[in-house]
């Protein structure tokens, strides 16, 4: 049995509160975990606003070392970080190790960005006088991370926010706290100062605590919408600033002159990576009616073969949920749907943490399913008319992250990519797509902010005015 502490200061720390860690798949204790605790939050909260005024002077040069560092170093420990992706998260083996290598790239592209924080110049009205911008680091940046992709959505924060100058307090989610904690290992190896970096693992309160600390200067959230707007709330008490990557019901649209073959392996990958436990899962499939019967013969029949079991199998494509609550919760929306008239085309069964990957067809507007986000392997099929039917239905949600159209069309393509209330659109693509330099995030109550390349360092650095007069000016008095 595995012990894991917390790391603050640069030290290794039991707090003397230890839970368990459960592996979703067995129900097992997988490893225990130091829990913080107020006294150790105030340690790891010191520690970063101490270590702030030095890392923020340090130059490019060695920030990016760092980095570049950690991603060599990481790319050494793939296999183990994926393995504690499977323990902890459910995680198959194909997403696991697709997890822990797109961190490798994304240290790397974080190094990149030490050297792109960039002011101007800019004209002004006054003779001889030079203006000029600069973004500072902001100083202090809590982070509180998912346990959907515990490791990438963690490192990308602290990655980033440690190439703007910023030290940081991350709080990783009481289901996958190991995975956080590998991030300070990785990083203590490759000779980050201490006290740039904390990991406190911990309940909500801790999330609560890092809100309202003043020494904090900016928390970056993803999660659930509600628990974002309670932080979005708390922060404007205090005028913090907040980044926020939140739910989805991100929609498909597949018209009438899609490849059918294609267009059902896009959708499939979408909704059931991760066993639907994506913030961008395409749970919305919105097809033009001449295809759709089609589309729904065929999915159902790809999603049938879909292996469930053992995220260790190499083969498995649907793991464990990452709570035997969670399946009940899918459950509920699947049962209203099919109590309310929807067709069950596949699935609809659990066992345990096991939820069987459903598809349904004939959903309505009074079913939970059309507007809430299930985080589980379901997916809807739509019936429309035509394109501008499927702009309506896509857009009809609270949310707005990802979304995606399958069509050989450009004109239509790019007219409903403008139109899309969403903050990404992939054409020819699922709705599940990232890259470590691009602007990820949402629209409506899908977030704020975006996290990725040069957008987070805009959103990680404050802009200072500076003015430099030559010679003497004429004042009025």
């Amino acid at each position: 049995m595995q012990e894991f502490k917390l790391y603050i200061g640069g030290n290794w720390v039991a707090s003397g509160v230890v839970a368990d860690d459960l592996d979703p798949a067995t129900g097992a204790v997988w490893a225990r975990v130091h829990q913080a605790g107020t006294a150790e939050l105030e340690a790891a909260l010191a520690a970063a606003h101490a270590a702030a005024p030095k890392w923020g002077a340090t130059v490019p040069a060695e920030r990016e070392a760092v980095l570049l560092k950690a991603a060599d170093i990481l790319a050494t420990r793939i296999g183990e970080i994926a393995e504690v992706l499977r323990h902890e998260g459910g995680a198959t083996f194909g997403k696991s190790m697709f997890e822990a290598s797109f961190v490798v790239n994304l240290l790397r592209s974080a190094a990149g960005e030490c050297r792109r924080i960039f002011g101007e110049t800019m004209p002004s009205d006054s003779p001889g006088l030079f203006s000029m911008t600069v973004r500072r680091p902001l100083g202090v940046v809590a982070g509180i991370a998912p346990f959907n992709f515990p490791f990438l959505l963690a490192a990308k924060k602290v990655a980033l926010a440690l190439a703007a100058g910023n030290t940081f307090v991350l709080k990783p989610s009481e289901h996958t706290p190991v995975s956080g904690l590998k991030i300070a290992e990785i990083f203590a190896e490759a000779g980050l100062p201490a006290g740039v970096l904390n990991v406190v693992p911990g309940g909500p309160e801790i999330g609560a605590a890092l809100c309202t600390d003043q020494r904090v200067r900016l928390v970056t959230f993803t999660g659930s919408t509600a628990v974002g707007k309670a932080i979005a709330e708390i922060c404007a008490r205090s005028l913090k600033r907040y980044t926020l990557e939140l739910g989805g019901k991100s929609p498909m649209i597949v018209l009438r002159d899609a490849d059918l073959d294609y267009a059902v392996d896009a959708a499939c990958f979408g909704i059931f990576l991760h066993q639907g436990q994506v913030c961008m899962a395409n749970s919305r499939i919105i097809v033009e009616a001449p295809l759709f019967a089609d589309f729904c013969e065929r999915l159902a029949a790809k999603v049938a073969t879909l292996k469930t079991g053992n995220p260790h199998d190499p083969t498995t494509v649907i793991g464990p949920l990452i709570t035997a609550g969670q399946c009940a919760r899918v459950g509920r929306h699947v049962e209203d749907a099919v109590g309310k008239g929807a067709r069950l085309l596949c699935g609809g069964t659990a066992e345990g943490a096991f939820y069987r990957p459903t598809v349904l067809a004939g959903i309505t507007p009074d079913m939970l399913v059309w507007r809430e986000e299930s985080f589980g392997p379901v997916v809807s099929v739509i019936e429309v008319a035509d394109s501008e039917a499927a702009l309506r239905v896509a857009n009809d949600t609270a949310y707005g992250l990802s979304s995606a159209l399958i069509t050989n069309d450009l004109q239509k393509a790019l007219d409903l990519s403008l139109r899309l209330e969403a903050g990404m659109v992939h054409v020819n693509h699922s709705t599940v797509y990232d890259e470590p330099h691009v602007p990820f995030g949402g629209v409506k109550d899908s977030g704020h902010g975006r996290e990725g390349g040069r957008w987070s360092m805009d959103e990680m650095t404050e802009v200072k005015w500076i003015t430099i007069q030559a010679g003497q000016r004429h004042f009025p008095f």
